[in-house]
């Protein structure tokens, strides 16, 4: 009975989706506060009955019921019970139902956190959320319904695929679909503020909490996807430019387009139509991302081949959404006010040359990602564009953003004396140069762009700390006045700060792994060694262990190193259920950095060796905590208790300006 139930309330929710959109318009257009309410309910009760749908799906799971056929296709009853519950979003059937959970879930928190949005602005935006959920549910129902029933049940399941049974990756998608699904509300806002025709400065106040959370969401999402991929898959790296990883990138590149964006719009009151523009698009490139990895048309490991037929659909809808809200834009736009002048050298002229140089990187993985996808549609031939391509388009870009951070934030609005923040930025610019020159006169000529990252990564960061000390005038007022200067900033400034300081780390572990990396392949018959870096390997021991629900074949690898003796155990693991052997990786951290051991296949003969893979990847942990430390930051700058009042003061002088 319990897929019954959940196919019941998924039903239902459809049903709840359709009202939530029609009783809303309907308020909106008649100003009617009962039927703005009963949409406002229905919001609410979708929700529930998503939430009822998924934790139905996820009893079937948990208890092993294989009549669902989901259930028989992606688990195992020997199976730990983590991966049973990870198993839920780990098919395509079930990751749309969990895009259903934080899409109505978003939803129900407008109707909750909304209430200093004016009324007919929150209708309209409750209303397109409805919409959305109504398509997307209607989507999983018909087209991709979990809950279907085996006539025919088997005695055991199928199990899930052995690389998805990682802790990390149990908890990756959860987080990357609230990022995904968060900018959803964005989206909603700003198709309501084009129905009503008048974008303000009240509307970006509004905006900035969804899209401060929706791309920490996200930014948390794709770190934990990417180190899953660099200990579980084996290959020693973090980053591939996979049509997946793409795919999520996409959107995280224009929601910091965003966030940037609708600073110029709240403080000026320039921008509207932009700023909207991106609101739309960040969502549009989160449907892409749907559309690419569950269409079938991709294949990598993050993928979910599925018939091409729902691809079509998800294409579709696609299509329906992006196209309604940009046509909506391109005929409303001409009434959206410019907004305050200002000068080229300024804050906001800093955040539009951000904001160019955001959307054309964002445009430019985006060519890299779908081109590749047309060409074999429209001859038939493969065409791969890798790392080397987005090397040489998309690091330009990035590169530039960069550089002009730092000065960017010590600009003054409308008009600013570009003089003056290059003199505030002199001890920033002279210790990054000073490390560049530095390293790249220890190293040879292969370490020049190294030496360039680093130099980059040490300016982001001194500026960032610059830039905070400018705000609290350190050493230049008494240490009390400093102290109260730094205790009264709002939490918006520290959480920009840290963003800043989390680019800057990510900066210097990139450059730094990727132009000192060493790595070693060698076979080795037990006793023999392999030299990484400074540190000796010894293959020393091979032997069976057994897992929950795999068996394994465990190496015993000791290290001799500069900090002393150490032993790693990397394994081969063999799923029974699946027929699969995966690489189970081990790792030795030595403060930012890892000591990486692949144990691979197994060398027959008479005296058999074994392949071992082993890297020494250097500050390889800031590439990871870097991000981190930006997702940190949104999330400081979203708990700003003063962004949110003055959101509700500006929305409610809104109101009171448009009933007048």
């Amino acid at each position: 009975m319990i897929a019954e139930l959940g196919a019941f309330a998924l039903v239902l929710a459809l049903v709840l989706s359709a009202a939530q959109s029609a009783l809303s318009f309907s308020a909106r257009w008649k100003h009617d506060a009962a039927l703005r309410g009963a949409g406002e309910g229905a919001a609410l009760a979708a929700f529930a009955a998503v939430a009822i749908a998924f934790a139905s799906l996820m009893t079937a799971f948990v208890t092993s019921d294989f009549s669902v056929a989901n259930v028989a296709n992606n688990s195992h009853t020997d199976k730990p019970l983590l991966y049973k519950v990870a198993a839920v979003w780990g098919s395509h059937e079930g990751s749309m139902l969990l895009w259903d959970l934080a899409l109505t879930g978003f939803g129900a928190a407008v109707v909750l956190a909304g209430r200093r949005l004016p009324p007919g602005l929150k209708a309209l935006t409750v209303g397109v959320q409805g919409l959305l959920g109504l398509v997307f549910i209607a989507y999983t129902a018909f087209a991709s319904n979990p809950f279907v029933r085996l006539a025919h049940p088997p005695v055991e399941g199928a199990s899930l695929n052995p690389i998805l049974q990682d802790p990390f990756l149990a908890i990756h998608p959860p987080f990357l679909y609230s990022g995904y699904v968060g900018f959803s509300v964005v989206f909603s806002l700003c198709v309501a503020v084009l129905i009503e025709g008048r974008v303000d400065t009240a509307f970006a106040r509004w905006v900035r909490p969804w899209a401060l959370a929706a791309w920490s969401l996200l930014t948390i999402g794709i770190t934990l996807g990417s180190f899953w991929a660099y200990y579980e898959l084996g290959w020693g790296g973090w980053w591939f430019w996979d049509p997946v990883e793409n795919a999520s990138f996409m959107p995280w590149l224009v929601g910091a387009a965003l966030l940037h964006s609708s600073i110029v719009t709240e403080k000026r009151g320039a921008l509207a139509g932009w700023t909207v523009f991106l609101g739309l698009a960040a969502f549009s490139f989160s449907m892409l991302g749907a559309f690419l990895v569950r269409s079938g048309i991709l294949t990598s490991v993050h993928a979910f081949a599925v018939d091409p037929k729902r691809g079509a659909i998800l294409l579709g809808i696609l299509a329906l959404a992006a196209g309604s809200a940009l046509s909506l834009f391109a005929w409303r736009a001409p009434l959206l006010k410019a907004g305050g002048l200002f000068a080229p050298i300024s804050r906001e002229g800093a955040l539009v040359i951000n904001n160019l140089f955001l959307a054309t990187a964002a445009l430019t993985v985006m060519a890299g990602t779908l081109y590749p996808l047309i060409y074999q549609a429209a001859t038939g031939q493969p065409l791969s564009v890798g790392a080397p391509w987005f090397n040489l388009t998309f690091a330009p870009l990035m590169t530039a953003v960069l550089i002009l951070l730092p000065a960017g934030t010590l600009l003054s609005w409308k008009r600013a004396d570009a003089r003056g923040a290059v003199e505030r930025l002199w001890a920033a610019g002279l210790l990054a140069l000073a490390t560049g020159i530095g390293v790249f006169a220890l190293q040879n000529a292969k370490g020049a762009f190294a030496a360039i990252g680093i130099a980059l990564g040490v300016w982001l960061i001194a500026g960032a700390v610059t830039e905070l000390a400018v705000r609290i005038r350190l050493f230049r007022v008494p240490l009390k006045e400093v102290v109260n200067r730094l205790t009264g900033l709002p939490r918006g400034a520290f959480g920009m700060t840290l963003a800043h300081i989390g680019v800057g780390v990510f900066v210097l572990g990139a450059c730094v792994e990727t132009g000192w990396r060493v790595e070693a392949a060698q076979a080795l018959k037990l006793g023999d060694q392999v030299q990484v870096g400074a540190y000796s390997l010894s293959l020393t021991d091979v032997t069976q262990a057994e897992g929950p629900n795999y068996s394994a074949e465990r190496a015993t690898v000791r290290i001799k190193g500069p900090q002393g003796d150490s032993v790693l155990y990397p394994e081969r693991r063999f799923y029974p259920a699946n027929r699969q052997t995966v690489s189970q990786v081990a790792i030795e951290t030595h403060g930012p950095s890892d000591l990486y051991v692949v144990f691979g296949e197994r060398r027959e003969g008479t005296d058999p060796s074994w392949l071992i893979r082993a890297y020494w990847n250097p500050w390889a942990r800031m590439i990871f905590g870097g991000p981190l430390l930006m997702a940190l930051g949104g999330l400081v700058s979203l708990s700003d208790r003063r962004l949110r009042m003055a959101a509700g003061a500006k929305a409610r002088a809104a109101a009171a300006g448009a009933r007048a």
